[in-house]
């Protein structure tokens, strides 16, 4: 599989043998950031190409994304949690993918987006970030497990079934950015392709 990405959008950070060795994921809240009463969160669209092509032509058939079932197991979402006081914003989207989809990768350093909303299970205002993720591995033993199934899938069926509506909002910017970068990318013939 190849990737072009330039060197600046990538960081690269938490390693999967540091959460993977706990094989326990954080839990708690005395850690969470918080900004104007708003609970701070953070997660990662991971995503892979289906296949390698000659061209550079990327359309969204050619992409699939992870999504997980929710700890209640009442719907699908991609990975998120809390963004806390002791590490970078990208370090907690890396950290809560690997925790609940078992999946590393590069994480980019452009946000998705960013979004307001409410839960309706808690009754908690909350500020949500989102990252896209290339995944370059899928761990076969990760924190969530056992309280968390994963599936591979293409676009047009995570929008369907992704509960929530910033969700799917970040998902249709990723695929806006990565359906519009290989423009961008012709144009300016910059980049470092990544193999995996």
């Amino acid at each position: 599989m190849v990737a072009l990405v330039s060197q600046e959008t990538i960081v690269s950070l938490v390693t999967p043998e540091n959460v993977v060795g706990n094989l326990v994921s954080r839990t708690g809240r005395h850690l969470q950031r918080y900004q104007k009463g708003r609970r701070q969160v953070v997660g990662c669209i991971p995503y892979r190409y289906k296949c390698v092509k000659q061209s550079l032509d990327i359309n969204e058939e050619d992409l699939e994304v992870l999504v997980i079932s929710s700890q209640k197991g009442k719907g699908m979402l991609f990975p998120k949690g809390g963004w806390e006081i002791d590490e970078s914003i990208q370090e907690a989207a890396l950290r809560e993918t690997i925790e609940e989809a078992g999946v590393t990768g590069i994480v980019e350093c452009e946000l998705l987006g960013e979004w307001n909303f409410k839960s309706r299970a808690h009754n908690t205002d909350y500020q949500g970030y989102m990252f896209p993720l290339l995944v370059q591995e899928q761990l076969a033993e990760w924190p969530e497990k056992n309280v968390r199934s994963r599936k591979w899938m293409s676009v047009a069926e995570a929008g369907k079934v992704c509960q929530h509506w910033w969700m799917k909002e970040a998902l249709d910017r990723l695929v806006m950015r990565l359906t519009s970068q290989q423009l961008h990318d012709k144009e300016d013939s910059v980049g470092t392709c990544s193999l995996s």
